[in-house]
């Protein structure tokens, strides 16, 4: 267990409409909310790309120039900070994805770790989207694996189930992993782990022994319970408008900023200190 708590901060996710929320968008919006997050404590900067132009930005994009842009733009905001790089995709086409990290050498990138049936019921009994499989075989995380390592990238392992957990020791017995893997459990999404505290001591028995793990916990005021459970247990943290609005009494947010600011204050009263930028690029093992 480490003294030191890295703050990850997941400034706007993938297709929240900014219409109806405050999730940044265009890089200067990003190099904002990722200053409003450096200065409450976050290290570390979970980026999704959004198409641009006026009623584009809940749109997902995958182009090379954008993201050099605006991690261009978080850098200038954020003195150095670690740059954490989604990949995730739905569909057998993912090479917009992979460019995206071979050509801007992200410190970190997701790597989602194996395939969930994605659902929602409302309350009415029907399906709050289409269902859909988050497909994410093997062959699919090894195609990102043999462009992190060269790119110098360290592959962050989202996990959405225990099965998930576990195969990523199985990579590694595979001889696929090229470094020790960095674990994200993410908990609350309706078909995957729930967002339970006392599931966290069954997937650290779970996980490959002394790896790094942080907790993605997606929902409303009941996800601090969870997030306090992380930080008592050693795990590194994250929060942003990717996975809530809403602090632990229950106030609707307007800016990344208050959630970090939240979740630092948790992580000092378990008796943690906050990691800096280079703390943290040493706890991950980031040159």
């Amino acid at each position: 267990m480490s003294d030191k708590a890295i703050i990850t901060a997941a400034l706007n996710g993938v297709l929240t409409d900014p219409r109806q929320h405050h999730v940044p968008v265009t890089p200067a919006e990003m190099a904002a909310e990722a200053r409003r997050a450096y200065e409450a404590g976050a290290s570390v900067m979970h980026i999704h790309l959004r198409q641009q132009g006026e009623g584009k930005g809940h749109l997902p994009s995958w182009d090379v120039a954008l993201s050099q842009e605006v991690q261009a733009a978080i850098r200038a905001a954020c003195p150095d900070v670690v740059i954490n790089h989604t990949s995730g995709v739905v569909g057998p086409d993912y090479q917009g994805a992979l460019a995206c990290i071979r050509e801007t050498k992200p410190e970190v990138a997701a790597c989602n770790a194996g395939s969930l049936n994605y659902l929602k019921v409302k309350a009415d009994g029907t399906w709050a989207w289409p269902p859909h499989l988050f497909d994410n075989p093997v062959a699919k995380i090894q195609a990102y694996l043999d462009v992190m390592k060269p790119a110098g990238t360290v592959p962050e392992f989202e996990c959405f189930d225990t099965g998930i957990v576990r195969s990523v020791g199985l990579y590694g017995q595979a001889g696929m992993l090229f470094r020790p893997p960095q674990y994200n459990f993410v908990m609350g999404v309706e078909s995957g782990m729930p967002a339970d505290p006392d599931l966290l001591p069954i997937l650290l028995k779970l996980k490959v022994p002394a790896a790094n793990w942080q907790v993605t916990a997606i929902g409303r005021a009941g996800i601090w319970q969870l997030h306090r459970r992380c930080a008592e247990l050693g795990g590194h943290m994250r929060t942003g408008l990717e996975d809530t609005f809403y602090t632990a009494d229950g106030t609707k947010v307007t800016s990344n900023g208050q959630l970090i600011e939240e979740i630092a204050g948790l992580v000092r009263q378990t008796g943690r200190e906050i990691a800096s930028p280079k703390e943290a690029r040493a706890l991950l093992g980031i040159a």
